[in-house]
């Protein structure tokens, strides 16, 4: 398994239907849920007085995140950075 920080800022369009707007956040949390669920997603933490979040996810590899993340319906509306993780030589974990 291979370890990723992402980075997420969220920039939905202020002119975007509210219907779709709500069914789209709503498919968004199911979908993350899911992956948590699964342990893909191992961390996701809101950053304080943003619509922007980081997360740690834990997948086979850059491809299978590449996957999950263009499966976000919020994708279209991201600006996203990966970061690949590498275990530190002074960790005890």
């Amino acid at each position: 398994m291979a370890l990723f920080h992402v980075s997420m800022d969220v920039n939905i369009p202020r002119d975007l239907d509210p219907d779709q707007r709500g069914e789209t956040i709503a498919r968004e949390k199911a979908y993350s849920q899911d992956l948590q669920r699964q342990g893909k997603w191992v961390h996701l933490w809101r950053i304080a007085g943003q619509y922007s979040n980081i997360s740690i996810f834990d997948v086979a590899d850059p491809d299978e995140l590449n996957d999950l993340l263009w499966g976000l319906p919020l994708f279209p509306y991201m600006d996203i950075v990966v970061t690949p993780l590498a275990k530190h030589g002074s960790s005890i974990k």
